[in-house]
């Protein structure tokens, strides 16, 4: 068993979707509004940057909010086609949510708006010469989501030190 230190922020989006999962058996927010459930409706999207050096793995990430509606916090998810090491030093809001993912809260996603950047430098098990990275919404409160294109991108990071946009 891995013992993974995160911080309280972290904590909070992470126990909220557990629950949301055990005490409704629907899974995430967004696989909610696909089920046609009731809610506030927003279009969550995600951009930002990868770049690969080694076995060190920069993403920095922005959520933002089209509307119609304002989500109180959201939860994005990263995924990686590489293991990460045992331990990490994480931004605040983030947890290690198994040996390839990642999880962060948004904060405010205010109507139109930006919730915080979120800036990572995860490290690798190993070196590798390239890493998938995916990003979807994991939680969002049970909100509508009528567009995933611009909320789960699939980024493949070459470990040339360049940068690759989404």
């Amino acid at each position: 068993m891995e013992v993974v230190a995160v911080r309280r922020g972290a904590v909070r989006s992470v126990v909220m979707a557990g629950l949301l999962v055990l005490l409704g058996g629907l899974g995430s927010g967004v696989g909610n509004a696909r089920a046609g459930a009731a809610g506030p409706e927003a279009d969550v999207a995600y951009h930002g940057r990868v770049a690969l050096d080694g076995s060190r793995l920069r993403i920095l990430l922005v959520p933002e909010n089209e509307g119609p509606s304002a989500l109180p916090n959201a939860t994005v998810r990263l995924r990686l086609s590489a293991d990460l090491a045992n331990r990490q030093e994480l931004a605040e809001g983030c947890a290690r949510a198994g040996l390839r993912e990642v999880v962060c809260e948004t904060g405010e996603l205010p109507l139109h708006g930006r919730g915080r950047h979120i800036g990572l430098v995860l490290r690798l098990k190993e070196p590798a010469a390239e890493v998938v990275v995916r990003v979807d919404t994991w939680w969002n409160g049970g909100a509508t989501d009528r567009n995933h294109a611009n909320n789960e991108h699939v980024v493949l990071a070459l470990d040339t030190g360049d940068t690759y946009a989404f």
